[in-house]
């Protein structure tokens, strides 16, 4: 053993220092040795610091003993390579060089160290002890590292980024056992601003020993040059200057890397130039086709330490914080353009006016809190009481329409009392906390009908709706039964749910892997939208009334509808004829109110007037049902036409058909029209056939996604497509799974602010929950190629609120959109937006140009948000933070918003 090694060097030692002789024989073998090993071994004697006399002889006496004691272990002891030193130069791109940085500790660490006099034994015990210490917790104290964050084995188990063999618990393996579950803690922890010392004492014992660095002053950082030279020969290459670390950085660094930054002769470099060993990045190179150049940026002044396990993630995977050279475009704002698509805005020819907002990344940000007649429920478009009052009229529920207001919020909506985060999924869809919305007047007014009910701290869903009171399943099934070629979860994957109520209609589908797009409007049925989203069912707030919905033309394969109390049928059908030009030919409408089964004069005629004006559309009634025995309903359901045959062999032409000019995907702020739209014939065309069965249409690129139409990136548009499917695949699964500490199984309600192609959701795809794909207006219009791959998602202008009630998302991803948006936004207003729409305890995953994370990040720390992740390369910065409980206690008071 090395330990009994060093035992009889220092007895023999002791032994003959009283005989002259034996001294001199073994100072004349020390020396001898000595030379013998400066000849053979890559080792040499660092020179020391002069200012000392006294010191510099205490150091060399101390470094001859020291040589004399590695020379007689070398060939047995190996405490620090798994290979042999001069295996170093061949296997230099293949293994990370383990040697630890030591850090500066302040005075009194300093002369704790220069007056400990202990042996060789006792620094090797405290060094083991201290490195199992390390081990026991997985690195959990390691923070997001600019060249090596650990973990590395975990992709080829012949190469140990650690490469000391009892430091095989930390790392990946760690991070297989904790899981999200450790992620999600240590993201979050405090550390003390004094603490630096996490990297491995092993290494660090290490440098001490060969390099004397103990007894140095504070501050000199001398280090063997041969093992320099050693290095750059094995990696051929060092970083440049320029790379920046956090210099108020409480956090410990990866030892691995961190030593390779002393090695790489950083004792040489001027204040904040840290230079860095490319043999590790070799490493990452070869795994992840990634290389991090200089400009790399760790969170300047973040407290939080990062999961070693998970945050190692995000510097091996391939594509994790930016992608291969291969794919760069796709996170390059630059490369990207319309290509073949429109934008909304275009479509609708809707202008907006842009507020400049202001690029000081040093800017000193005053929150207030939003005073409104809402209060915690406060929806800026839908809850503008001074639109509403000047309103002519309100016949076409147009007082439920957006009225957003012309100077957009810039304060934060208030918690209700007692708010608490939301119960998980699946348990959600059945029960909530009431506190979190705390309204009972829906109870009141549908208790009967088995809605919802008040049980204690909670508020529960025992039924479904007024139509299925027994249970939204049973009802599920019923339709199933009735009409077979609906096929739930298959040929009928996105449908949209009119007038949803609390919406479980569409959390019961989930379970046939079907998503709906549920919708209400915000009236008198307190809140019904903010409970499907507290249960964690998609919804948004919206009415059918002189506007086309936000959602391109023949998308959705089936439209429901069950007691929705929407007058179909009168004034020529117009609202009828607006979820025509939603439904994709050959897809069905499922009816399910009072005029289909009962006999009262009222429904009589509504039913006669139905039938009149879906023939009219040359709808055909597939089957109307008996009372199905259980919720005691029928269902009548049609379906839309595949040719234009029956449009053309009309006696008269009403509903008329549209003219060619009537885009049917522009719908953002376009009023409705009394006209239809004809089918698509052109095999070409959207619409013409069919979607693959779920899940196939997913990955399939849709049948008229041609080769000739150019894609959001300048590829041709199947070519885009599959890229930035395969991108977002990448960078999912090896950095936002793994390398946020993220816990997902806390993750439901998700919303992707730019989702250009939905990529980012179809990597979800088998995660438990839902993501809203939003295409800004003023980008390329893309949903129609979302909704064909059996996702979902809406049109919006992020200078105005979104219509959906506070605290609805757990998680927002932000790719580019934010410097986008600031061009012609006020920033301010939609970082406010952004607060408002996430919940306490939610995740804010942005991903732009540096200058725009840092005002990002300078706002939401003003908001006492966490920063959990803060990275910047090539002018390209991630950021992933938290937001808080915290509310401001200065008030503004919204006048517009007051009843």
């Amino acid at each position: 053993m090395a330990l009994g090694r060093y035992n009889r060097v220092d007895n023999n030692n002791n032994k003959s220092s009283s005989y002259c002789s034996t001294v001199t024989i073994v100072i004349f073998m020390g020396l001898c040795l000595v030379g013998i090993w400066m000849i053979t071994s890559s080792w040499v004697v660092p020179v020391q610091n002069g200012d000392d006399p006294a010191e510099e002889k205490k150091n060399q006496l101390k470094d001859q003993v020291e040589t004399v004691i590695v020379d007689s272990n070398d060939r047995d002891n190996k405490p620090q390579f798994e290979d042999k030193p001069n295996d170093l130069r061949k296997d230099g791109p293949e293994k990370n060089l383990d040697v630890s940085l030591a850090k500066d500790k302040g005075k009194a660490n300093l002369a704790a160290e220069e007056n400990q006099e202990k042996t060789e034994e006792a620094k090797w015990d405290k060094s083991e002890k201290d490195n199992q210490q390390f081990n026991s917790v997985g690195g959990e104290k390691n923070v997001y590292n600019s060249e090596n964050l650990g973990g590395q084995g975990s992709e080829n188990n012949n190469e140990k980024p650690h490469s000391i063999k009892d430091d095989k618990k930390s790392g990946s393996d760690y991070a297989e056992k904790k899981g999200d579950e450790s992620t999600s803690r240590t993201y979050g922890d405090k550390v003390d601003k004094n603490d630096d010392k996490v990297s491995d004492k092993r290494s660090a014992d290490q440098v001490k020993k060969k390099s004397s660095h103990e007894d140095s002053p504070k501050g000199d950082k001398v280090f063997d040059k041969s093992f320099v030279d050693q290095v750059k020969k094995s990696s051929n290459e060092v970083f440049p200057k320029g790379d920046k670390v956090d210099k108020n950085n409480d956090n410990g660094f990866d030892k691995s890397s961190d030593s390779q930054v002393k090695k790489s002769s950083n004792e040489d470099a001027p204040k904040g130039d840290k230079v860095f060993d490319k043999s590790f990045d070799d490493q990452v190179k070869k795994r992840s086709n990634e290389v991090f150049p200089k400009g790399d940026k760790v969170d300047k002044n973040n407290d939080n330490v990062f999961d070693k396990s998970s945050d190692s993630q995000v510097k091996k995977s391939s594509n994790e914080v930016f992608p291969s050279v291969a794919q760069s475009e796709l996170l390059n704002e630059t490369m990207i353009q319309n290509g073949s698509f429109t934008t909304q805005a275009a479509e609708s020819n809707k202008e907006k006016n842009a507020e400049s907002s202001s690029n000081s990344s040093s800017k000193d940000y005053s929150w207030k809190l939003c005073n409104s007649t809402a209060g915690p429920d406060f929806i800026p478009c839908l809850d503008n009481c001074e639109a509403v009052r000047n309103l002519p009229t309100n016949i076409h529920y147009e007082h439920r329409e957006r009225h957003c207001p012309e100077v957009p919020p810039t304060c934060l909506v208030p918690l209700p009392e007692g708010y608490k985060f939301p119960i998980e999924w699946p348990k959600s869809r059945d029960k909530i906390w009431y506190k979190n919305v705390p309204h009972s007047k829906l109870v009141e007014f549908k208790g009967g009908q088995n809605w919802l009910k008040i049980t204690g701290d909670y508020l529960t869903f025992p039924g479904g709706g007024t139509q299925f009171r027994r249970g939204a399943l049973h009802y599920i099934d019923f339709i199933q039964k009735a009409v077979p070629d609906i096929a739930w979860g298959k040929r009928s994957r996105v449908i949209l749910d009119v007038g949803c109520g609390v919406a479980s209609f569409g959390g019961y589908l989930f379970e046939r892997n079907v998503l709906a797009m549920s919708l209400a409007p915000k009236d008198e049925h307190e809140a019904q939208v903010q409970f499907a989203l507290e249960r964690g069912i998609p919804a948004v707030s919206a009415v059918m009334g002189t506007k086309r919905l936000p959602y391109p033309g023949t998308v959705f394969d089936i439209i429901h509808c069950a007691r929705c109390r929407v007058p179909w049928h009168i004034e020529g059908g117009k609202l009828l004829l607006e979820l025509n030009r939603l439904l994709r030919p050959g897809g069905f409408f499922l009816w399910s109110a009072t005029p289909v089964y009962q006999l009262k004069a009222q429904d009589v005629e509504i039913w006669k007037a139905m039938i009149e004006q879906t023939k009219a559309m040359c709808w055909e009634l597939v089957n109307k049902t008996s009372k199905e025995p259980i919720n005691k309903v029928a269902i009548a359901t049609f379906r839309k036409p595949t040719s234009n045959e029956c449009y053309e062999q009309r006696s008269q032409q009403e509903p008329p058909l549209c003219p060619e000019s009537d885009d049917p995907n522009a719908a953002w702020n376009v009023p409705l029209q009394t006209c239809m739209h004809k089918v698509p014939l052109d095999p070409s065309e959207r619409g013409s056939k069919w979607p693959e069965e779920w899940p196939a249409r997913l990955e399939k690129s849709p049948y008229w996604l041609l080769s000739s139409q150019v894609g959001v990136y300048g590829k041709a548009a199947p070519e885009d497509l599959a890229a930035d499917n395969e991108h977002w695949k990448q960078v999912v699964t090896k950095s936002y799974m793994q390398g946020m500490g993220i816990n997902w199984s806390s993750v439901r309600n998700v919303m992707d602010m730019k989702a250009v192609y939905g990529g980012f959701a179809a990597a979800l795809k088998d995660m438990n929950l839902w993501v809203m794909n939003v295409i800004p207006v003023d980008s390329p219009d893309t949903l129609p190629i979302i909704y064909e791959r059996g996702l979902f998602g809406i049109y919006h202008d992020w200078c105005e609120s979104f219509s959906t009630y506070p605290r609805s998302y757990d998680l927002l991803h932000a790719d580019h959109i934010f410097s986008r948006v600031k061009k012609r936004c006020n920033f301010v207003a939609v970082v406010a937006e952004v607060d408002r729409i996430l919940r306490p305890g939610g995740k804010l995953i942005a991903r732009d140009d540096v200058e725009t994370i840092t005002e990002l990040e300078n706002m939401v720390r003003s908001m006492h948000w966490e920063v959990r992740l803060s990275y910047s390369k090539d002018k390209e910065g991630l950021l992933c933070v938290q937001k808080s409980m915290w509310r401001p206690t200065e008030v503004e008071t919204l006048t517009y918003a007051i009843a």
